[in-house]
């Protein structure tokens, strides 16, 4: 772990962090508490013909963006040093906090084009410098506090906006009547959640995190519970998909090479 004190700059970087971190969390707690426009459960049901994720689990916004603002002020405390993975995420970071929180505010408003760009975006912004870092990530101890405050709610975000942004995509094409009719809604839906259940394993080989598998597993069980009585094939489809995620995740998370990956704690 880095003891190098950050310089002006990097301080600043912080701060713009913090901030953006406390606009993601208030731009989706306000529209929770004071209700204005449509909550992103109420935006997705408007869509959800082809396929359905149930209400509650979009609560796991309450546990990502704690963690993100475990993330955030811990950068911002004076004795916290400018380590690799903090200083190569940070500006990703900010970009993806931003982007979720005018998300809340495109989805509240129905402003359904700027939804799909936004979450596809904050998702690339995140995704993209985590893999460019695999190595570095792979080689922090179990315990190392950049993993916990720094991969783990990093990767989470990445996680859960990886099942959200198909969701999105498809919630907005079906209520557009534009979901190409080459193949059935049931066969769309699948294709979606294989390419995640991939998308799911493959990252997680790379990063050795279960924190980017769990919001996509929990996800899938979201839609395979929203889904049974309407649709059971595409419901068990999606309670497969969960299963593979999860016991694919958890076995790749901890196959580490010891000394090699991930140096002793």
């Amino acid at each position: 772990m880095s003891i190098v004190r950050p310089t002006a700059a990097q301080k600043t970087r912080r701060l713009i962090v913090l901030a953006a971190a406390i606009f993601a969390v208030a731009i989706g707690q306000s529209q929770v508490l004071l209700g204005w426009g449509q909550s992103p459960a109420e935006f997705s049901a408007d869509g959800d013909a082809t396929l359905r994720v149930a209400g509650y689990a979009f609560a796991v916004w309450g546990l990502i963006y704690l963690w993100l603002l475990v993330y955030a002020v811990r950068q911002a405390l004076p004795w916290t040093g400018e380590s690799l993975l903090i200083h190569r995420l940070g500006w990703p970071s900010v970009a993806a906090l931003l982007g979720i929180g005018w998300w809340v505010v495109a989805a509240a408003f129905d402003w359904e084009a700027a939804t799909v760009v936004l979450i596809f975006a904050s998702l690339a912004a995140l995704l993209l410098p985590l893999l460019a870092n695999a190595g570095a990530i792979r080689a922090l101890p179990r315990f190392d506090r950049d993993r916990l405050m720094t991969v783990w709610p990093l990767a989470m975000l990445a996680g859960w906006l990886t099942v959200a942004a198909p969701l999105n995509l498809i919630t907005v094409a079906t209520g557009d009547g534009a979901l190409p009719d080459t193949l059935s809604p049931t066969v769309w839906a699948i294709l979606a959640m294989v390419g995640v259940s991939a998308a799911a394993l493959g990252v997680t080989q790379r990063l050795r995190t279960l924190a980017y598998g769990l919001p996509i597993a929990w996800g899938l069980v979201g839609a395979f519970t929203a889904e049974q009585a309407r649709n059971p094939m595409l419901a068990y489809a999606a309670l497969a998909a969960a299963v593979a995620v999860l016991v694919g995740a958890v076995a790749l998370a901890f196959r580490l090479r010891s000394g090699v990956e991930r140096p002793s704690a």
